[in-house]
């Protein structure tokens, strides 16, 4: 494993135990047994790098959700967004601290245009993602690219964000992943009775 792969790894493990605004750099290069020229030289910043390391934390999210949507071909497409939706409700628990990180790093990213640029990066594949996922779900052979999957695509990630900052605060308030499915289900059958 390189010093790139180390500090990634140390990263990860960091913004769960101490979370994004109590990281230095020294503590990276201690807890990855690399040097402070390697953070530079592979991420630019600290900042860089941890951010990166959220990154690869929310990729690796939005295909596990991704996975789980798409287990039963047979699913409607709002089935699949709201297994997707449960799922990532009965996540939240053991992603908490990796989830307050990503927070803390979005503060940050206003002030800081690389940040914020690679913030919009990482949103902008994770909506390609998912409206890859929309454009199978219709399954009538809508273009990925479409501009309705791309705007499908960012309302079930606000979805997914808000539900989690809504946990974040007041994990008693949010949801559980029953009640929503009952709250859709009821919704549903009332826009759409058959």
């Amino acid at each position: 494993m390189g010093h790139r792969e180390q500090l990634l790894a140390a990263a990860r493990r960091l913004l769960e135990e101490k979370g994004y605004a109590h990281i230095t750099a020294r503590d990276l290069v201690s807890a990855s047994d690399t040097n402070l020229h390697s953070i530079g030289y592979h991420f630019g910043s600290k900042a860089g790098l941890l951010n990166a390391a959220i990154g690869e934390v929310f990729e690796e999210w939005t295909d596990k959700l991704a996975r789980i949507a798409m287990a039963d071909p047979a699913a409607t497409p709002v089935e699949r967004g709201r297994r997707a939706w449960a799922a990532m409700l009965d996540s939240l628990p053991s992603t908490r601290n990796l989830l307050l990180s990503y927070v803390e790093a979005l503060a940050q990213a206003e002030r800081t245009v690389s940040l914020r640029e690679q913030f919009a990066g990482q949103y902008r594949r994770c909506r390609e993602k998912v409206a890859v996922l929309v454009a199978e779900s219709l399954g009538d052979g809508t273009d990925p690219a479409d501009r309705r999957c791309q705007a499908v695509a960012s309302f079930v990630i606000a979805i997914c964000d808000g539900l989690s900052v809504q946990w974040l605060l007041d994990p008693a308030g949010a949801p559980t992943s029953e009640e929503l499915t009952e709250g859709l289900v009821a919704m549903w059958s009332a826009s759409f009775p058959r």
